[in-house]
């Protein structure tokens, strides 16, 4: 990815015997962009992943995967629907106590639609994807859009 940002700070501090004197925090805002290719539809998946191994954050198998999907899915969207008018793609986590939330932005001013099943089709259920998976987990998602013209189209999905 070409550029990872991180909001928020380290919640541990040092006690005896370099033991933490509680544990590490994972909550924190982190934001990744790279460009609007194929190429970062992988590498979005990856960072996600690695983050929420690296921060430690606790959550049910299912629900990493799930989020793992809904960013391979969104990036892929952004990827092919919003490049020619959006040469970066933003993915940011957001990590809370109880819930973890992924959004994907784009400058692309058209807001999309979860299309229903129609097995005619070998494509375009992308976001009727994501719906399900977030609706399955309790979780919520939605499209918005940004002050600059684009959108954020988000999930959050309880830990």
């Amino acid at each position: 990815m070409a550029t990872i940002e991180h909001e928020g700070e380290s919640r541990t501090a040092p006690g005896r015997g370099g033991v933490p004197a509680r544990p590490p925090s994972y909550e924190g805002v982190w934001r990744f962009t790279a460009p609007a290719v194929d190429a970062s539809v992988p590498q979005a998946r990856h960072a996600v992943r690695d983050l929420l191994e690296h921060q430690g954050v606790p959550s049910g198998g299912d629900v990493a995967q799930g989020l793992l999907l809904i960013v391979s899915e969104l990036v892929t969207n952004a990827v092919r629907h919003a490049a020619l008018l959006s040469p970066q793609v933003s993915v940011e986590v957001a990590i809370g106590p109880a819930w973890v939330r992924v959004a994907v932005q784009d400058d692309h001013p058209y807001r999309p639609k979860a299309l229903e099943t129609d097995y005619a089709q070998t494509g375009g259920r992308g976001l009727l994807l994501v719906r399900e998976i977030t609706r399955e987990a309790g979780g919520t998602c939605d499209v918005e859009h940004t002050a600059t013209g684009g959108k954020t189209i988000w999930a959050a999905l309880p830990r």
